[in-house]
């Protein structure tokens, strides 16, 4: 294994002093910033990323900075990036930092691994990019790479395959340099072996590639099992009275918790304008006028399709109505909130008449 893995590292790393990517998180040593941009991008393009990295580390410059800020702020600032687990998750981790550790970042692998929403792809990136630590960090991007190079056509979301790429992985690793061969192996996999109409025929391992060779580039690497998808409806209400809107927080136990809405009504199935008449008059003053604002709104996740209607709703101005919990904000106060992005487009849609 030796000499095959001198020459995929050489090939890997070649090919990245040729053509990798310069970005911010680059050719920096503070796990901190690493640890945010490791985070950011675990369900995000770099494209985008790379914006809410910025912003996110001007405004929370260190450890501390992120500790003791409200978790409202955090959410705000991670607003549009979707999977807010992951916003909540470090703004602990970084509380977790400052009593465990007194603010200084860990700096093994184990109390890495040991952060709150740290797995182990991750807690390998930090180790080997700030550490240089002989960790093999296997993303996305290494798991095609290696599953098409090799011809490994065990899926990668089993526990087999897993234990499988990570010893691979590590015996292929360039101790010598592991940051940057971490680093070049993503690249590597994001610009030339990409999921989608890879660059076969100018890359530098294709004489190794064992896909390539045996025409099985589109079938690796393989997943046991698509995820299944279910639907949710839902119908909010926005709720308004003179230049308030009613807003409420999404409790704990479910998706995008911590950020605000309006008034929802959630169905497994579509409801008739009749039925959820009914299901509002307990929530609403009596006589209150529906009038629609956008219908069919689809947002995707990782395992449902949300399909939302909106509906705008308005009470009497003379009065300060009860909305079940619900708040009024003004505008200005509105545009603070943390939003997700379907309720960022349903408040658009509502308030822009």
């Amino acid at each position: 294994m030796h000499s095959e893995a001198r020459f995929w590292q050489n090939a890997i790393e070649h090919w990245y002093a040729a053509n990798k990517r310069e970005l911010p998180w680059r050719s920096i040593a503070d796990p901190y910033k690493i640890w945010v941009s490791e985070i950011i991008l675990q369900q995000t393009q770099v494209v985008q990323g790379r914006a809410y990295y910025e912003r996110f580390v001007a405004r929370f410059p260190d450890v501390a900075a992120l500790a003791a800020a409200d978790e409202a702020e955090v959410l705000k600032l991670w607003q549009g990036l979707g999977y807010y687990s992951r916003a909540r998750n470090m703004h602990r981790a970084a509380r977790q930092i400052m009593e465990q550790w007194q603010g200084r970042f860990p700096q093994t692998y184990e109390d890495v691994r040991g952060l709150i929403g740290v797995g182990d792809y991750t807690a390998s990136a930090i180790c080997a990019f700030a550490y240089n630590l002989p960790c093999a960090a296997v993303d996305g991007n290494a798991y095609r790479v290696l599953s098409r190079n090799f011809g490994i056509a065990t899926p990668i979301d089993t526990t087999a395959g897993k234990k499988e790429f990570a010893a691979l992985a590590q015996a292929l690793l360039d101790r010598d340099a592991p940051g940057l061969y971490n680093q070049a192996l993503m690249d590597f996999g994001a610009m030339q072996c990409t999921p989608q109409s890879p660059r076969c025929t100018d890359c530098p391992l294709a004489g190794s590639c064992a896909a390539l060779a045996e025409g099985r580039v589109g079938e690796l690497p393989r997943k046991a099992k698509g995820a299944k998808v279910t639907d949710r409806y839902l119908y909010y209400i926005v709720c308004r009275a003179a230049e308030r809107v009613y807003m409420r927080c999404r409790p704990k136990g479910d998706i995008w918790q911590g950020l605000y809405e309006p008034l929802l009504i959630e169905s497994d199935a579509p409801l008739s304008f009749t039925a959820l008449q009914q299901r509002l008059a307990q929530l609403l003053p009596p006589a209150t006028a529906l009038r629609p604002v956008a219908a069919g709104i689809t947002h995707r996740l990782t395992h449902r399709r949300l399909v939302a209607d909106c509906y705008e709703a308005l009470l009497p101005e003379d009065a300060e109505p009860q909305i079940a919990g619900c708040s009024p904000y003004s505008r200005d106060a509105l545009e603070a909130l943390p939003v997700p992005r379907l309720v960022e487009k349903i408040l658009q849609k509502a308030l822009e008449k």
